[in-house]
């Protein structure tokens, strides 16, 4: 083989290559990586004021240019064939975005496209749609809104991607559309899920915008009450809540399924599903709470999907005797039946991604219209101009059209004919253009006198348009005018129905659990066991980890709940019945990676708890002398949580915790060999779970409590010289042999 060499004569494959340049990677990242990103914000994933996205608006100005505002349907393969010459992705992608937009498909309150054959469902992810090839669409009378003005410069027309066609930046749609039809997108570092509103009350909160720019947000909620859905269901609705969104665009609510019991049949048929969730989701709830060991949904027998040409149908077959209030509340609580809907309402504002609530919204939507409506205005007011412009040439003629006549007839040239009548008439090239190109049989006195009478009315409709334009008032007005007509024609009743929260009774699931007594054991380094009664009576002699102890070996019972507190000032709860059964010959059950505790975080005390009495109370001791009293029932919660967050306080490392039922005697030990005894009842109480308490040590520079115990009657005498009733108190010096026993108690 012949070996090549570079101009240096450096032989290229027996010198290793120069290394790269190196780049920094803030460089690669502005250079390579955010036009990407910016292309995903901006090109593809959030939508802009007309409340499209890219895609959707390509493929409804396609359809619109291919003539289906009117006329018969066409096979879908067309239209998506024609839109990749605007959008250039694959013939799957624009198909499914044609796909969400159908009546059939049921995802929009007023779907934008008439459609035939099968689309699958907006609620199931099983009912997969037709091909293209199939299927058959046309627009739906709703576009003539989106399309008004369109072809009248109202909206800026820019080049495709391949700069061979023209294609909208914006539809001007004469509604607020991003408010009407619900979107959803997730770009790069943000994303946008914006729930549709009643056309009818969005459209009367426009209205009352366009008279009152300084409107409240409260104002508005007593207008557009509440999102609404095409799938209806129900709202709980909280108008603190549904405020928060109105006002920031952020925030969520709940929602919740219409279901209706039928006596005859003895089962719940589910009509309605929140439009956050899917049939095959509930479904595989459901089979799986039926399925618990627990027994969470006993009372069910069968279940069966009866979707069919009237609608959605979802029937639960019940067991015999069951209460259906009961299992609704359970299916409530167990499924997707009740759902939670996060609103993010992320728009593009001038290719600016910004995240506003409802009445921003508004406000923008109304400066995108008053700009629309402003163009297209002013298109019409140049063609009424140049009409009036034509016929008042005409009307010059009507002074001598033998004149016109004979000027034309004795010009030799035809290229001399306007020359000579703007000569002869004293009027401008356009209006002699326009009296050349007349028909000889239209030079009559009639035809040219009833198109002079125009000019009256031209000159009228020109004042006015002139009028019009000037005025902010009169456009808003002019908008407002638009609004009621579209309201009038396209409104339809509230499908989603709201459930005011406070007119729901809270239901809390009471699990049937056997009444058992178990023995539990946890150690220091975080292991759990929970030991049957009989397996105890084989042997008790608990196997534990090299340098591992046991902190907690108690008998319980199967109904009662277990808090774990850990470093972190967290606390965990979990029932005695969670926990599977162990053998006192296994180390157990790991607690953090049982409960999910965070990285590095440990337990170091567990209370059990068959009920919270109110006399009842926690005793926090912390490293910096301070103690505080917390009552039990403040850890109480009426869901299934399992961590609660700020347990305690974490301004100073926690000593050591205590359940107070009845007054407690505590040792307190400091690093210098001092203690004090005090009794729970004088530490400071509070309702707040992190309160920090009041000083119960009163400690030098360098001195802080390492120990707190409430067994010191065993171990140390003569312990009334230790004992304290005024707080803070100065620690006492222990003495050898109960320096000798605490030594004992560390080990």
């Amino acid at each position: 083989m012949a070996r090549k060499k570079k101009n240096d004569e450096r032989e290229f494959f027996d010198e290793p290559a120069a290394p790269a340049t190196p780049q920094p990677i803030v460089e690669t990242i502005e250079k390579n990586y955010m036009p990407y990103a910016m292309s995903v914000i901006i090109s593809r994933a959030i939508p802009e004021i007309d409340g499209f996205k890219p895609s959707h608006r390509k493929l409804l100005y396609t359809m619109y240019k291919m003539g289906l505002l009117t006329g018969a349907r066409t096979k879908s393969a067309n239209v998506v064939g024609s839109t990749m010459k605007l959008n250039p992705h694959g013939d799957m992608a624009i198909y499914e975005t044609l796909v969400r937009l159908t009546r059939g498909n049921e995802s929009l309150l007023h779907p934008l496209i008439d459609s035939k054959g099968s689309f699958g469902k907006q609620y199931s992810s099983d009912m997969a749609f037709a091909a293209s090839r199939y299927t058959e669409v046309r627009l739906d009378p709703i576009c003539r809104e989106l399309f008004s003005g369109i072809d009248k410069n109202a909206v800026d027309m820019i080049d495709n991607y391949d700069n061979t066609m023209k294609e909208p930046s914006l539809l001007p749609t004469t509604f607020p559309n991003v408010l009407v039809c619900p979107n959803e997108g997730i770009a790069v570092g943000m994303a946008s899920k914006i729930c549709s509103f009643n056309l009818a009350e969005v459209c009367d909160g426009a209205i009352q915008m366009l008279r009152n720019p300084s409107t409240t947000v409260d104002q508005l909620l007593d207008i557009i009450k509440a999102p609404d859905f095409p799938g209806g269901a129900s709202i709980i609705y909280n108008r603190d809540k549904m405020r928060e969104i109105y006002d920031t665009g952020h925030g969520s609510f709940k929602m919740r399924a219409r279901c209706v019991y039928d006596k005859a049949n003895n089962c719940i048929d589910i009509v309605q599903i929140p439009y956050c969730t899917s049939i095959e989701h509930i479904m595989n709830a459901v089979a799986a709470a039926v399925a618990d060991k627990a027994g969470k949904l006993k009372e069910i027998s069968d279940m069966r999907d009866e979707i069919d040409k009237d609608g959605f149908k979802l029937t639960i077959d019940l067991k015999k005797g069951s209460d259906p209030d009961t299992v609704i509340n359970k299916l409530y609580k167990l499924t997707p039946l009740e759902s939670q809907f996060s609103c993010n309402f992320n728009v593009l504002i001038d290719s600016s991604p910004r995240v506003m609530g409802v009445r921003a919204i508004l406000e923008e939507w109304i400066k995108f219209r008053v700009s629309c409506v402003k163009r297209e205005l002013t298109f019409d007011l140049g063609k009424k101009r140049d009409k009036l412009h034509l016929l008042l040439g005409l009307g010059k003629i009507l002074l001598d059209i033998d004149k016109a006549i004979r000027i034309v007839r004795e010009t030799k040239l035809e290229k001399d004919v306007v020359p000579n009548l703007m000569e002869g008439f004293g009027i401008d090239e356009i209006q002699a253009e326009y009296i050349a190109d007349i028909k000889l049989r239209y030079l009559n006195r009639e035809y040219i006198i009833n198109r002079i009478q125009e000019i009256e009315s031209l000159q009228k409709e020109i004042a006015e348009l002139e009028e019009l334009i000037a005025s902010e008032k009169q456009l808003k007005n002019y908008i407002a005018k638009q609004l009621r007509e579209i309201k009038a024609k396209y409104q339809q009743p509230r499908r989603t129905q709201l459930i005011y929260e406070e007119d729901i009774d809270d239901f809390e699931i009471t699990e049937e659990i056997e009444d058992v007594n178990y023995r539990v054991v946890l150690t220091k380094e975080g292991y759990f066991k929970k030991i049957t009664q009989q397996s105890l009576k084989g042997s008790d002699n608990q196997k534990l980890k090299d340098g591992d102890e046991i902190i907690f070996n108690e008998d319980v019972n199967s109904r009662e709940e277990l808090i774990f507190f850990t470093d972190k000032a967290n606390a965990y709860k979990a029932k005695v019945a969670d926990f599977d059964n162990c053998k006192a010959s296994d180390f157990g059950k790991f607690i953090p990676v049982e409960l999910g505790f965070d990285e590095g975080e440990k337990v170091f005390y567990m209370q059990r708890v068959s009920e919270y009495k109110p006399e009842y109370n926690m005793v926090f001791i912390f490293k910096n002398g301070k103690g505080v009293r917390v009552p039990l029932s403040s850890y109480q919660t009426k869901n299934n949580r399992r961590k609660l967050i700020g347990a305690f306080s974490d301004v100073s490392p926690i000593v050591a915790a205590f359940c107070e039922k009845e007054p407690l005697d505590i040792m307190l030990i400091s690093n210098m060999s001092k203690a004090i005894i005090v009794n729970s009842s004088l530490i400071t109480y509070k309702t707040t779970r992190t309160a920090q308490g009041a000083a119960l040590f009163t400690l030098r520079k360098n001195q802080f409590v390492e120990n707190a115990i409430i067994d010191h009657a065993d171990k140390y005498e003569n312990i009334k010289k230790y004992k304290k009733t005024k707080l803070p108190a100065s620690g006492v010096v222990l003495e050898e042999r109960d320096v000798d026993a605490m030594q004992l108690s560390l080990i």
